[in-house]
């Protein structure tokens, strides 16, 4: 049963890491290419390190489900077996939307960049490459999705 629950684990573990997206300046989604993006340049004015949340997607709570279900009617028998299913399957599914969330959270850079054109505008993005105040910058824009790259 511990060989069970050990492979269980693990399969979880990288079902949720294969769910993650990415904030990098430096991916794109396949829908994201070939089309036209518009570019502006400005200085960096400031980086903030920031906190990406993780996913919250329906299969940390259905994986933790089923491992904790799997895991609670383990314990007693008859009828007992069946109440301890069902609170492993609820205790297991809320540990799994958790664990989602924490393996999946990413660090950030909010970057504040002054336009050479006026105005100023800050982007958050998975903190992947360094940005420093007063260095000069690209701002790529396709659609509604904007990234800070050198």
């Amino acid at each position: 049963m511990k060989t069970t629950k050990l492979l269980i684990t693990a399969l979880l573990s990288v079902l949720l890491v294969a769910c993650a997206s990415s904030n990098s300046g430096s991916v794109y989604s396949r829908d994201e290419a070939r089309k036209v993006q518009t570019v502006k340049t400005g200085v960096v004015e400031s980086v903030r390190p920031v906190k990406l949340e993780g996913t919250k997607s329906p299969v940390g709570t259905i994986a933790g489900g089923a491992v904790g279900g799997i895991a609670g009617s383990s314990v007693g028998g008859g009828r007992g077996s069946a109440i301890a299913a069902v609170i492993g399957a609820v205790v297991g599914g809320l540990a799994g939307s958790a664990a989602e969330e924490g393996i999946t959270r990413k660090d950030g850079l909010e970057i504040t960049v002054k336009l050479d054109g006026g105005g100023m505008i800050a982007i958050v993005q998975e903190a992947d490459d360094m940005f420093k105040a007063g260095e000069k910058v690209r701002i790529v824009e396709n659609g509604g999705t904007s990234r800070v790259s050198h």
